[in-house]
């Protein structure tokens, strides 16, 4: 019986750069969530193994040894000592390099898809040190629940989950490469998010990201793709948009709405303004 796993987009409501360690890896102090929309990933056995990329966004990926699909395969391979062929089929619907977690996302549903195939608990020690040496977010992609994160990204603590909202993602097209925002911060030693509230409204959450929290790897993003700017503003353009902000390392931007049927509306709104552009209306929780 085929396993399916979804790997859900996840979005840096806020994200805050506070340190770079001898590593090189970046101190990071994020508020994160994750939409209910997102690439597919099904597992089944298989006479050999194979690795199938379809869908929308399909073009912009490779089925080589450096997708993250692969290597999160070949690092469960190597911890359990399991070799049995296995068929995988990757739908890929968001954006490649886009600040929405793609890839990682991927990743951990491939991680957690072969969990449920053998019986390994997803708290096993050695699946966190799996996920993390892929990528920062694969950890937080694993759980994929509203948090703050920090760290590099393996200190995850969960949010209530209790407030909803709509999200709008909005992507124009163009791909922004992380390690070139990062080299493009003036400073790496940026305050962390102050203490969290308890929300139980929308207005007060999103006052709290707009007056105490930013996206540190907005500004070298913009100089990257200016584009950015032209999509905040057409974001900030919308009249029941509650806040709008670029996310991890862009080039999507995204929208806060009181709901996702809000988020929908505004969705086809922009499309008609900007039909090249990548937009998706989904739900979140924080």
């Amino acid at each position: 019986m085929p396993i399916v796993e979804e790997a859900r987009a996840k979005v840096n409501l806020a994200l805050h750069v506070t340190g770079r360690r001898p590593d090189g890896y970046h101190d990071l102090d994020m508020l994160v969530v994750f939409a209910d929309i997102g690439d597919s990933l099904t597992l089944a056995a298989s006479e050999e193994d194979r690795f199938l990329i379809d869908g929308p966004m399909a073009a912009g990926l490779s089925a080589d040894s450096g997708n993250l699909v692969l290597r999160a395969l070949n690092g469960f391979r190597e911890m359990t000592g399991w070799m049995e062929p296995l068929s995988i089929r990757l739908t890929k619907r968001l954006p490649v390099a886009s600040g929405i977690g793609g890839g990682s996302a991927d990743a951990a549903a491939t991680l957690r898809g072969l969990c449920r195939l053998h019986d390994v608990p997803a708290d096993d020690p050695a699946l966190a040190t799996l996920a993390l040496s892929l990528g920062a977010d694969v950890p937080m992609c694993i759980v994929s629940g509203p948090a703050r994160v920090s760290g590099v990204g393996e200190r995850i603590t969960p949010s209530t989950g209790q407030l909803s909202f709509g999200l709008l993602l909005v992507n124009p097209g163009v791909a922004v490469s992380t390690p070139q925002a990062f080299r493009g911060l003036e400073r790496r030693d940026n305050p962390s998010l102050p203490p969290l509230p308890a929300f139980d409204a929308l207005r007060p959450f999103t006052d709290f990201l707009r007056h105490q929290t930013r996206n540190d790897l907005e500004p070298p993003a913009r100089a990257i793709a200016p584009v950015i700017g032209d999509v905040l503003t057409a974001l900030a353009d919308l009249p029941s948009i509650r806040f709008g902000r670029m996310s991890g390392s862009g080039a999507t931007c995204f929208g806060l709405f009181d709901d996702k049927t809000s988020a929908e509306r505004a969705a086809l709104k922009l499309a008609r303004e900007h039909p090249d552009w990548w937009i998706e209306p989904a739900a979140a929780t924080f």
